[in-house]
C-alpha cells in the first residue's frame, strides 16, 4: 500500500510538500477566507496552517481520518487560535486616534496638543524596539508590513512590539508622566 501525502511529508519526502500544497491549497484558503477578511492576514494564516501541517504530519493516522479531515482539523484549530490572539490585542485604531487626534485633528490641535505631548514623553520610557515600531506607525503612518520590511523584523515580531508597546504606553499614560518621579518610571520600565 502506498503512503499518503502526509505520511510522505513525515518521512521527509520533499516532493510530498508540493503535492500537499497543490492538493489541499483550495481547502485551506477557503477555510481561512471564512474567518479572515484582510488579505495580508489571510496569507499569514495560510502560512501558519501549512507549517502546522508539516509539524504534525507524523501524527496523521489514515485509520482514524482522511487527509482532508486531518488538514481541516488543523486549519480550524489554527484559525481559532489566531482569532483568540486577535481578540486579546489592544484596539490599535483607538490609540492612534488618541495620539494623533484622528480625522480632522488639525481643528483640535490646540486641545489635543497637551495629550500628544504627554504620549510622546511617555514613549521615551518604552523599550527601544517598541518605541521604534510605535513611532513608525503612529508618527509616520506606516503599516505593520511596511515596518517589518524597513526594519527587517519578522511581521510577527513587529506585531508583538506594537502590542506590548501600546500596552505599556497605556499604563504610562495612566500615570501623570509630567509630575511622576522619573526614577519610579525607570524602575517600572520593561527595558531594565
Amino acid at each position: 500500500m502506498s503512503q499518503s501525502v502526509l505520511q510522505r511529508i513525515a518521512a521527509g519526502d520533499p516532493s510530498a510538500v508540493d503535492e500537499c500544497i497543490d492538493r489541499y491549497r483550495s481547502l485551506i484558503w477557503s477555510l481561512a477566507r471564512r474567518s479572515i477578511k484582510n488579505h495580508a492576514d489571510l496569507e499569514d494564516a495560510v502560512q501558519e496552517i501549512l507549517i502546522e501541517i508539516w509539524r504534525n504530519a507524523e501524527r496523521f493516522d489514515p485509520a482514524l481520518a482522511s487527509e482532508a479531515t486531518f488538514i481541516t482539523m488543523i486549519a480550524r484549530r489554527r484559525l481559532i487560535d489566531r482569532q483568540r490572539r486577535q481578540a486579546r490585542l489592544p484596539a490599535w485604531e483607538s490609540l492612534v486616534e488618541e495620539l494623533t487626534g484622528g480625522p480632522g485633528h488639525e481643528a483640535r490641535a490646540v486641545e489635543s496638543g497637551e495629550e500628544s505631548q504627554k504620549a510622546l514623553h511617555a514613549m521615551q520610557f518604552l523599550r527601544p524596539e517598541e518605541r521604534l515600531v510605535l513611532e513608525m506607525a503612529l508618527l509616520e503612518g506606516r503599516t505593520q508590513q511596511q515596518i517589518a520590511a524597513s526594519t527587517n523584523m519578522p511581521l510577527g515580531t513587529v506585531k508583538t512590539h506594537s502590542r506590548r508597546g501600546l500596552k505599556r504606553l497605556r499604563e504610562l499614560l495612566n500615570v501623570d508622566v509630567d509630575t511622576a518621579i522619573p526614577a519610579q518610571l525607570e524602575r517600572n520600565s520593561p527595558h531594565r
